[in-house]
């Protein structure tokens, strides 16, 4: 005499159940993973602009000057310049403004120039690495 036992059956509830766990796992993971990008980027809000300028970012190392500068409207158009003061080195600088103002529209004339929508921007320095004085001019073109 054999005793046979047939295939052992799941119930139907528990089989459903775990369809519908298998179908939410996607999405579950995408929610977890949003949960970490969001909380490693920093909001727009947080970074810092210079005064005067509603989309020249100032770079990290950099302080603004807020007691030098002017902010100037003519018919022709608008007169800006800001400084900025730091511990940085020139090539550091010019690097991260040619890259950022490039992905905001400008276009790069030269080493510390830019131009967009009928404004040229010039950055030059003064002082030495380390202890460098930027400045940031906007004027008509």
């Amino acid at each position: 005499m054999t005793d046979r036992k047939g295939p052992t059956r799941t119930p139907f509830r528990l089989t459903l159940l775990t369809a519908r766990m298998a179908a939410l796992l996607p999405a579950i993971t995408m929610a977890i993973a949003l949960v970490f990008v969001a909380a490693s980027v920093q909001p727009a809000s947080a970074q810092t602009f210079l005064a005067g300028f509603e989309d020249v970012p100032l770079m990290d190392g950099l302080t603004a000057d807020e007691d030098a500068g002017l902010v100037f409207d003519s018919p022709a158009g608008r007169i800006v310049e800001a400084y900025a003061v730091g511990e940085v080195a020139w090539p550091d600088v010019i690097t991260f403004y040619t890259a950022t103002l490039q992905s905001l529209g400008w276009r790069t004339l030269g080493q510390g120039r830019f131009a967009r929508e009928g404004e040229e921007l010039h950055i030059d320095r003064f002082g030495r690495d380390g202890d460098l004085t930027v400045r940031f001019t906007l004027a008509p073109n």
